[in-house]
């Protein structure tokens, strides 16, 4: 009997050992349950994000429909054979060209101004600049000159290389007939092909002025190629002309051609 109780007393305590040392599995659960995350270092914070830079709006093309084409006084006015000057008796304010070949030669102030730094920077690059031989002509002048080239050439030639009355760019004293001051070609289409004329070919745009019967486009302007006729027009509508590649003003403002004078 004693040897039993030994026994089972025995058998007890090693039950109750084992019983100590396994937890319940809900108690495991609950002390990982209850581990703190590790608390994030300053260097693994998310950076800021960098501001996106708002472009630059690029400046509006100009609406040529926003341009006073009508009124003698517009730097922009067109003249041509359906479209007279208006007044007919039109004379702008004139100043005398400070580039004037012989003097005596009239234009409107802001040509005046353009062409001075036209002609200085024709100079710088080419060692030439410009000579002005022909500028404003009011409207009897302008009709003593029609009428010499209708009695010399006929009407039909003279309606190719001289304008009527009252439909001169002439008489809006933003027109000029220019030399380079080498004097080569002068009054001859084998101007466009110095020095003089090639530069102003390529760079007149940026000072304002346009070569205003350029060649090849006698159908729209109504007049044979003249490499020497420049028309301000302001530097704004000679930079939209060239970077649009209109050649004429009559495509500029989308006008009708003027190959000849209406009935």
């Amino acid at each position: 009997m004693r040897r039993v109780v030994v026994v089972v007393a025995a058998a007890l305590v090693l039950t109750g050992c084992g019983a100590a040392q396994a937890p319940a599995p809900s108690e495991t659960a609950a002390t990982e349950s209850e581990t703190p995350a590790p608390t994030p270092t300053a260097s693994a914070a998310a950076p800021e994000p960098t501001a996106t830079p708002t472009p630059t709006p690029l400046p509006a093309e100009p609406d040529a429909s926003a341009f006073d084409i009508d009124s003698g006084a517009s730097l922009q006015v067109v003249v041509n054979k359906r479209r007279p000057l208006q007044p007919p008796e039109y004379r702008p304010e004139l100043v005398a060209v400070s580039s004037a070949q012989e003097g005596g030669e009239l234009v409107r102030p802001e040509l005046d101004a353009a062409l001075a730094a036209m002609s200085q920077a024709m100079r710088a690059e080419i060692g030439e600049g410009t000579f002005v031989f022909s500028s404003y002509r009011g409207y009897d002048r302008q009709a003593e000159l029609y009428s010499g080239y209708v009695a010399r050439y006929g009407q039909a030639e003279a309606d190719t290389t001289s304008a009527r009355p009252g439909h001169s760019e002439h008489q809006t004293g933003l027109a000029i007939d220019v030399s380079g001051t080498g004097g080569a070609c002068r009054l001859a289409t084998c101007f466009g092909d110095t020095a003089a004329g090639r530069w102003l070919a390529e760079h007149a745009w940026q000072h304002g002025f346009v070569v205003r019967y350029p060649q090849g486009l006698e159908h729209i302007t109504g007049y044979e190629w003249e490499p020497w006729h420049l028309r301000y027009v302001g530097v704004e509508v000679s930079t939209a002309m060239h970077e649009r590649g209109a050649a004429t003003l009559e495509e500029f403002f989308e006008l009708e051609p003027a190959p000849d004078y209406a009935p």
